[in-house]
């Protein structure tokens, strides 16, 4: 099979060496060739430009930096695809620009689809972790026996042009959540004498993650039964942020305590913490 990376950057560069690796014959560009040219030591061939890289290329992998660098790629080469060629998006991009850009594809016939990835550069390397993958259901059935050996799982997401575009902000959005959560539990356990493998020790035996199975899934279906009090969880909130101290550069405890301020002013101390989900809930029901 043959490939064109367009982006080879720790993604792209990645998924490019990984294909190369399994057999195929790969074809690279970047923007900075020599990005490009390291990939050479495993049989890449490297393009002068994109719209060289693309010609009689049927499968095209996109992992650029942003919007606008996809449009701009994009536009480059929409004359040199090949008839049958899919462009294949690994980008983290915008819902509305990736939708946008689908349909445009779709107007001037084009096939394209969004496939964002959660892979790290290693994963990439070794084609383990997950790919999303949002567009025309029949093109995505075609496509799948190239999109597999790329990585350790495939979700399909449906024919909602962004919703992988969606589910990959989500992602992100829980890995934030989480990097920040854990930088302001160093702190706590710092202030107070503790170091940061006393934590990762609690999380060994205790694993935060069941939530999502527990609590996460009453929130999803709305149910706010009280277990733990918004209001007791605010306290809690409060202590947490005391014995870490005023100089602690906290990430995530501040704004969560502000919101949490604002939902005891309206009256939701009493129900479960997970009422914290209520707003983006209600905006879901009725389609905002």
């Amino acid at each position: 099979m043959k490939r064109v990376f367009l982006g080879t950057g720790l993604i792209g560069g990645g998924l490019a060496q990984a294909a190369a690796q399994r057999g195929d014959e790969v074809v690279v560009w970047n923007r900075t060739r020599s990005k490009a040219e390291a990939l050479t030591e495993f049989g890449a061939e490297v393009a002068a430009d994109a719209p060289t890289a693309v010609a009689g290329v049927r499968h095209v992998h996109l992992a650029l930096t942003s919007d606008a660098a996809v449009d701009a790629v994009l536009e480059s080469i929409m004359d040199a695809l090949e008839e049958d060629a899919v462009v294949i998006d690994h980008s983290t991009t915008s819902p509305g620009g990736t939708l946008a850009r689908a349909e445009k594809m779709a107007a001037a016939g084009k096939r394209y689809l969004h496939v964002p990835v959660f892979m790290s550069p290693e994963a990439c390397k070794a084609a383990k972790g997950i790919m999303l993958v949002a567009g025309p259901e029949p093109l995505y059935q075609e496509q799948l026996s190239a999109i597999e050996p790329m990585t350790g799982r495939v979700r399909w997401c449906g024919e909602k042009k962004d919703a992988a575009a969606t589910l990959k902000l989500v992602g992100n959005c829980m890995l934030l959540a989480m990097v920040g959560g854990l930088a302001d539990a160093f702190a706590i356990a710092s202030s107070n004498g503790l170091g940061s493998e006393d934590v990762m020790g609690l999380f060994a035996d205790w694993n935060p993650g069941y939530m999502l199975q527990g609590r996460g899934a009453r929130m999803a279906e709305g149910d706010f039964e009280t277990l733990w009090t918004l209001t007791m969880a605010r306290k809690d909130l409060g202590l947490m942020k005391d014995t870490a101290g005023d100089d602690a550069g906290l990430a995530v405890l501040p704004g969560l305590g502000a919101r949490m301020d604002g939902m005891i002013a309206e009256g939701e101390g009493e129900r479960d913490v997970a009422v914290l989900a209520r707003d983006s809930l209600n905006a879901g029901k009725t389609g905002k």
